[in-house]
């Protein structure tokens, strides 16, 4: 069964025809050459269109897979239009065409939704740019460096060489945590020391490893503190600044360094442990 919309477009079909043998074939190869002329000049105005916001787009450093979609998007729609103008120009109902269009575009939203959610997605992480390729990135519970934004994907390299495909509805839903995008990061470690070593020997090695270390930043400074009486251990929190690219190296280093320091320190690193206490008073003499 035919609905409104196909029935008008039938009869706007219809009546250009009328209108192309009607006028005999003079008149037919006049709105024929009418018809062509006017696709010509669509065509060359899309294609300077297309240059003009392909340069656009280059100058402001948008994300090439964010580019691609724009520039799809915009000849998609010059070709619409040229459609539009050119079956106006051989008598058919312009209005009739676009209501077609719009039905047969709504049932295809609908048969993608999915892909149209991701595609939605895409189009949010690449505009409010959380993260670019190259990245080393936190999404939800996964963790990797970004090797490709697409429209649909994003795709990320774990530290342990595995590729990971993500879904963009997933990622534009959850809590981004980006690494790459401050020139500095804070490397914060907690070490316990036995309550029998001073509280300032223990705070000055730490100082004094910290300072040493050529990846430390002198600005902001290093901090050393007591943070936390523990069961066994009194607990020290430290903080050095270094480069974002250095934190990795700094982190270990520091790691490897303190037990050294401790040890030539006499400062011991404390297992958790339990002391009991007997009593004794019930025993006899």
């Amino acid at each position: 069964m035919e609905t409104p919309d196909t029935e008008a477009l039938g009869e706007s079909v219809e009546t250009a025809v009328r209108n192309l043998t009607g006028h005999g074939w003079e008149g037919a190869l006049k709105l024929l050459l009418t018809a062509l002329v006017l696709l010509l000049v669509c065509l060359v105005a899309k294609r300077i269109i297309l240059r003009l916001l392909d340069r656009g787009l280059d100058r402001g450093h948008i994300e090439k897979s964010f580019h691609a979609f724009i520039r799809s998007a915009m000849n998609i729609l010059l070709w619409f239009i040229t459609i539009l103008l050119v079956a106006q120009s051989l008598g058919v109902n312009a209005t009739s065409l676009v209501a077609l269009l719009s039905i047969a575009g709504l049932a295809v939203s609908l048969s993608v939704k999915d892909s149209l959610s991701n595609l939605a997605g895409g189009l949010t992480i690449l505009s409010s740019q959380p993260f670019k390729v190259g990245d080393y990135v936190e999404i939800g519970d996964t963790a990797g460096t970004v090797l490709e934004i697409g429209m649909v994907h994003t795709k990320l390299n774990t530290t342990d060489n595995c590729r990971l495909v993500l879904p963009n509805s997933t990622v534009a839903s959850a809590q981004v945590r980006n690494y790459s995008t401050e020139p500095q990061r804070r490397v914060d470690l907690t070490v316990g020391a036995d309550y029998s070593a001073s509280v300032e020997q223990v705070k000055a090695t730490l100082m004094e490893l910290m300072e040493a270390h050529e990846k430390v930043l002198p600005d902001p400074a290093p901090f050393a503190r007591l943070s936390n009486y523990g069961d066994s251990a009194i607990e020290y929190t430290i903080r050095a600044w270094c480069l974002t690219e250095d934190y990795w190296d700094v982190y270990y280093d520091l790691l490897e360094a303190i037990k050294s320091a401790f040890d030539a320190q006499g400062i011991g690193i404390p297992y958790p442990q339990m002391d009991v206490h007997w009593n004794r008073s019930g025993e006899e003499g």
